[in-house]
C-alpha cells in the first residue's frame, strides 16, 4: 500500500466519522494517526464534549471486532483480561476471555479504575499480551485502546501517573464546538441518531497493510536532527524535571509520518513535526512545581521550544528522485 492509497483510506474514514462528529478535524486526524502507527489515544476533555461518540464512531467505521469497558472503582484486572474458571461439567479449568481480546478497545473514564486496574490494562496496551496463571496469550492485531477521561472531576478518580501517560502514543482534546458547528450538531441530532446509519468502511486487512506501509515515509537526517534537537532541550528546559524519553521522540517520528501522508506527501518536513509536538509530547515532560500552576504551561514551553529551534532547510528534506 502506497502512501496515496494511505490517505485515500484515512479519508474515507474521517469523512464516515463525520456523518455523526461535526467539525473537530485535528482530533479525527489524531485517531487515524494513531491507528495507522498502532499506538493508543487518550481523549481528554469536559463531560458532553463527544469522546465517547467519537470513539464509537471509528469503531463501527472499522470492519473488527469492538468492546467498550465502563471503568468504576471497583473494576478488576481480571474484568478486563479475563479468567481462569472451573467448569463442573467438563471437570477442568477453563478460559474466559476479558474485553481486551478486541481490536479495538474503548476504556471509558479510565481515570475512575484503581491504579492496580489501570496497570493491568496499560501493560496489556504495551506488550500486546496477556498472561494469566502463567499462561501468555497474544492479543489479536490492530489493536487500539481509545481511552477517555474528564480532567476537570478529582472526587472517585485516580490520575495517571507520568510513567503510564508515557503508554499513550497521543493525548489530545475535543474542544468546544464553534457556534455554528453547535448549531449543526442541534439540527443533525434533532430527529435521528447519526451513530446507528453510519457503515463499515475499511477492513481489518485495509488497516494492517496502513500499518506494515506508513514507515516507508522517507525522513531525511536533517529532520531526525530537528526532531533530537526539540527533545534534547526539553530535557535542559529549565522549568522541566522531565524531558522526552527515548520512546518519546521515536513516538514522535511514527506520527510525524503518518501526518505526512495525511497531508500528501511521500517524505516529511519541518511543519509535520511542529504540528504533532504537542499531542505526541505534551503528556510525556514533568514540569517544576512551581509551573504547574499555570494552565497549558507544558504546551507553552513546547511552543517556546519550537520557536527556538532552528529549522531545516527544505530544500534538503525530499529524497532524491522522489517528485511526489
Amino acid at each position: 500500500m502506497d502512501f496515496r492509497e494511505i490517505q485515500q483510506l484515512s479519508q474515507k474514514l474521517k469523512d464516515n466519522v463525520q456523518k455523526v462528529i461535526v467539525g473537530r478535524d485535528e482530533t479525527i486526524d489524531h485517531m487515524m494517526i494513531a491507528l495507522i502507527a498502532s499506538g493508543h489515544i487518550l481523549l481528554e476533555d469536559y463531560p458532553g464534549m463527544g469522546k465517547t461518540l467519537l470513539a464509537k464512531s471509528m469503531a463501527r467505521s472499522l470492519d473488527m471486532d469492538f468492546r467498550r469497558i465502563q471503568f468504576t472503582p471497583d473494576l478488576l484486572p481480571t474484568d478486563i483480561s479475563g479468567l481462569n474458571y472451573y467448569n463442573q461439567k467438563e471437570g477442568e479449568f477453563q478460559f474466559r476471555p476479558g474485553p481486551i481480546f478486541t481490536n479495538i478497545l474503548l476504556a471509558d473514564e479510565i481515570n475512575r479504575a484503581t491504579p492496580r486496574t489501570q496497570s493491568s490494562l496499560l501493560e496489556c496496551m504495551e506488550e500486546r499480551q496477556v498472561t494469566i496463571d502463567g499462561e501468555t496469550r497474544m492479543l489479536e492485531k490492530p489493536f487500539l485502546v481509545i481511552a477517555t477521561q474528564n480532567p476537570v472531576e478529582t472526587q472517585g478518580t485516580f490520575p495517571l501517573p507520568e510513567a503510564q501517560l508515557d503508554r499513550f502514543l497521543i493525548k489530545t482534546r475535543m474542544g468546544y464546538p464553534t457556534t455554528g458547528e453547535g448549531l449543526e450538531v442541534l439540527k443533525r441530532f434533532k430527529s435521528r441518531q447519526p451513530l446507528e446509519e453510519i457503515g463499515k468502511i475499511a477492513s481489518r486487512n485495509e488497516i494492517l497493510e496502513a500499518q506494515r506501509s506508513y514507515s516507508d515515509t522517507y525522513v531525511s537526517d536533517d529532520i531526525l536532527s530537528y526532531i533530537m534537537d526539540i527533545v534534547e532541550r526539553t530535557r535542559k528546559h529549565p522549568d522541566l524535571i522531565l524531558g522526552v524519553s527515548p520512546r518519546g521522540s521515536q513516538a514522535l517520528l511514527k506520527c510525524v509520518q503518518v501526518y505526512a501522508i495525511l497531508q500528501g506527501r511521500s517524505y516529511v518536513i519541518p511543519d509535520d513535526v511542529k504540528a504533532m509536538v504537542k499531542p505526541v509530547l505534551a503528556h510525556r515532560i514533568i514540569l517544576k512545581l512551581t509551573s504547574r500552576i499555570r494552565e497549558n504551561q507544558g504546551e507553552q514551553v513546547l511552543d517556546q521550544i519550537i520557536r527556538d529551534t532552528p529549522v531545516p532547510a527544505e530544500e534538503n528534506l525530499m529524497k532524491k528522485g522522489n517528485d511526489n
